[in-house]
């Protein structure tokens, strides 16, 4: 069963996204809260799955709630999933910077919003090729951090495989396909690349396998 929270500081938005989720047999929310204070104090106490966050609200917004989850030994296990009206705006690069896995647009199918849940519930980030160029765009030539850009060379070939991958968007599940492992070896040689490479998330594994030249970007089409 996967366990969702919304924190949404508009009660329409909860409750629409709430009555998508309880029609699902696997899917069950655990908690509702209209400010990212209320959404920390209620993951520390039903420890969701999943929290679907509106990155813009009031007391506490999405970006501060990503950061504090993502701090939290405790809350280890909460996948955030940032929501926004907007797109791809500065909010939404600071929360995936933060440690969220990735981001959806409010007006999302709701089909693409289910799947989004349960691929986000699988550990798997929310970083698909349309908005992989965007984060290169936006991060690379940008500082990681101490440690970040350190440790590609300790990578095994599989391991740089499985990032140069992931570089393109990939799921664990579509790398597996890719690469004729189990989809949780594949999950193995990410989760170690990033160990290895210090990379807080899968967002800073893509901008780390541009920066070094294991992949290089392709160029937009005319």
């Amino acid at each position: 069963m996967i366990r969702v929270l919304l924190v949404d500081d508009q009660p329409l938005i909860r409750s629409g996204f709430r009555a998508l989720l309880d029609l699902e047999d696997d899917i069950r929310v655990v908690g509702e809260a209209g400010d990212g204070r209320e959404g920390l104090a209620l993951a520390g106490k039903h420890l969701p799955d999943i929290a679907l966050v509106d990155v813009r609200m009031p007391v506490m917004d999405g970006v501060e709630l990503t950061r504090r989850i993502a701090a939290d030994p405790a809350l280890a296990g909460v996948h955030v999933v940032v929501l926004t009206n907007y797109g791809l705006d500065e909010y939404v690069f600071e929360a995936l910077r933060a440690g969220a896995a990735g981001f959806l647009v409010k007006d999302v199918l709701p089909e693409d919003f289910l799947h989004a849940v349960r691929v986000a519930a699988r550990g798997d980030a929310l970083l698909a090729p349309s908005i992989t160029r965007r984060l290169i765009d936006r991060y690379v030539s940008e500082p990681f951090g101490t440690g970040t850009g350190a440790g590609l060379e300790e990578l095994t070939n599989r391991e740089r495989e499985a990032v140069a991958l992931v570089a393109r968007g990939l799921s664990n599940d579509e790398i597996a396909d890719r690469m004729v492992i189990t989809p949780m070896t594949a999950k193995t040689h990410v989760n170690r690349a990033m160990v290895k490479t210090g990379a807080r998330d899968r967002a800073q594994l893509v901008v780390l396998a541009y920066e070094s030249g294991l992949v290089a970007p392709r160029a937009p089409r005319p």
